[in-house]
């Protein structure tokens, strides 16, 4: 009997030793998972705010982009739109009555006297006005030129461009910002 006494004492310890064993290892193994739990939740968050940073800067970045290409859009029309009244202006000054152009031209050969005393003028082949219409020694023509004209020298030394597209692009590249403000602002 003693040794049934002794097996069941050794079974009972070893049954309680057992039971021990397994309880810390549920404990330790339910502290691990509730430290792998805080870890994963943890990280969870941190990818969560780093996603959430990434998809704010990601707009802002397609805003600013819509932006400049919208502000593109806008100058391109703008300059669009500053090129025809550049246009207009010019076919303005060209389709200009013969009396109010001779009126001009003498007003160019008078401003160029101050630097060519006996100017040659060129001019277009649609204006038809004489050297003594103009006040200048000859008249030759360039059908390059639109209209105005382009006065010379004897010995071709000085040469005054007075084409009214040369004068209109001086007086618009000059007062382009003021333009744009009348124009859009």
């Amino acid at each position: 009997m003693a040794l049934d006494n002794v097996m069941k004492e050794i079974t009972a310890s070893a049954d309680q030793r057992a039971g021990e064993i397994d309880s810390q290892a549920r404990a330790e193994v339910k502290a691990i998972l509730a430290e792998a739990e805080a870890a994963i939740s943890g990280m969870r968050e941190k990818e969560e705010k780093r996603l959430k940073e990434e998809i704010e800067r990601l707009k802002r970045q397609e805003l600013s982009s819509a932006e400049l290409e919208s502000k593109k859009i806008v100058l391109s029309k703008k300059k669009e739109i500053l090129a025809k009244a550049f246009e207009a202006m010019l076919a303005e000054l060209e389709s200009a009555p013969r009396d109010v152009k001779l009126e001009q031209y003498r007003k160019m050969v008078d401003s160029a006297k101050t630097v060519i005393d006996k100017p040659r003028a060129v001019m277009s082949p649609k204006d038809d006005f004489t050297a003594k219409d103009l006040g200048v020694k000859s008249v030759t023509t360039d059908p390059r030129i639109r209209a105005g004209m382009i006065l010379q020298s004897e010995d071709d030394t000085v040469e005054v461009d007075m084409q009214y597209e040369t004068i209109l692009q001086t007086i618009w590249d000059s007062e382009i910002k003021a333009l744009s403000d009348i124009l859009f602002g």
